[in-house]
């Protein structure tokens, strides 16, 4: 799933572009995630209760991200493109399922995962195609802060902040990417980093074999475009997969999927809604709902205690843009896999509204 050793080339030639946070560093912010990457990381950590584990994650991490004031919205896949079609065979394949869903067709789990979020009060959008897709044209067109995918087809689709590793963990290390920042000094455009990321190998079109992240990238820097590398690279050790269809891999990074306007609507979380569908109708343990939504009350109620005694003692102050892409500290080592699970109120709905403005709309997208 998405393209091949980026991360390793990135952490190789542009350590620069990656800066490491916590979960506090993104208070405030408006958060794409990939709800598909979302739920393979539940069912892969709990595979015994592959059914169930998603649900549940997706309870617990949300009140987490709810708790931090981080404004989740979750996009979910459509149907796929064609050009994905091999990929997703092989891997129903070494699923062991007897076909890829290449429909967009939601399943029973995904509806579910869809009804729990209504019920958590956090909105979710149905993107036409693959969902990263859609999360970097949400951050492109300034309607979300950042994306959080494992998935690095984010920064291709040109999704200017991937967020990874975002979990529930309090001491996690998230690492954060910074597209332009690497754009820079790597000195190509984005136009040439696409071109460099099917070079290494996408879920869209075959590669050219035998070429490594270093060299790939050398051959970018020194002829800017595939077609020119092709006319230059050694075709006995590298040969061009005949019918190499390139271009169409190209023009589904570089044309975004067209979204209309709509609104981005946060709510307060139904308590007895969320005990009814997860304990009587799942078969949840009443008490492990019941208590994290006491844990969710209280840990809110503390920090608008908190706030308020701020403004009292004039210390409040506004988050400033630069908080948020600062590099908080840096480890000794990055950890770029695992994920773990950790896990509103009442019927009131006070909701928040965020409208996503249509391409062209104006100079920049408002929230509120």
């Amino acid at each position: 799933m998405g393209i091949t050793k980026l991360a390793d080339l990135i952490r190789a030639e542009a350590p620069a572009a990656i800066s490491h946070k916590d979960i506090g560093d993104y208070t405030g912010k408006v958060i794409a995630l990939d709800a598909s990457i979302v739920m393979n990381q539940f069912r892969t950590a709990t595979p015994s209760l592959q059914y169930l584990s998603p649900l549940t994650g997706l309870f617990f991490r949300t009140l987490t991200f709810l708790e931090h004031d981080i404004k989740p919205v979750f996009v979910f896949d459509g149907k796929p493109p064609g050009e994905k079609r091999a990929v997703l065979e092989k891997r129903a394949e070494a699923a062991g399922w007897s076909s890829p869903n290449r429909s967009g067709t939601a399943s029973s789990q995904t509806k579910d995962c869809l009804h729990l979020l209504k019920l958590l009060g956090v909105p979710v959008i149905q993107a036409p195609g693959d969902g990263e897709a859609l999360c970097a044209r949400l951050v492109r067109d300034g309607t979300v802060d950042a994306v959080a995918s494992e998935d690095m087809d984010t920064l291709p689709f040109g999704g200017s902040v991937l967020i990874r590793q975002l979990n529930a963990k309090k001491d996690g290390d998230i690492i954060e990417y910074s597209l332009p920042k690497l754009l820079d000094i790597l000195k190509i455009t984005q136009k040439e980093f696409v071109d460099l990321c099917i070079l290494l190998g996408c879920d869209y079109c075959d590669k050219i074999a035998g070429l490594g992240p270093k060299r790939a990238l050398n051959l970018i820097q020194q002829h800017r475009t595939l077609e020119n590398v092709v006319l230059h690279v050694n075709r006995k050790t590298h040969p061009v997969p005949h019918f190499w269809c390139y271009q169409d891999a190209r023009n589904l990074f570089l044309d975004g999927p067209q979204i209309a306007a709509h609104d981005l609507v946060w709510a307060e979380p139904d308590e007895e809604a969320l005990v009814d569908f997860l304990c009587h109708t799942k078969h949840v343990k009443e008490h492990r709902v019941r208590g994290r939504m006491v844990k969710f009350r209280q840990t809110r109620e503390n920090k608008r205690e908190e706030r308020e005694a701020n403004r009292a003692a004039g210390c409040s102050r506004q988050t400033r843009m630069e908080d948020f892409f600062r590099v908080t500290r840096k480890r000794k080592q990055l950890s770029e896999g695992g994920e773990s699970v950790s896990g509103k109120d009442g019927p009131e709905k006070k909701a928040k509204t965020t409208k996503i403005q249509p391409k062209g709309a104006g100079e920049g997208s408002s929230r509120h």
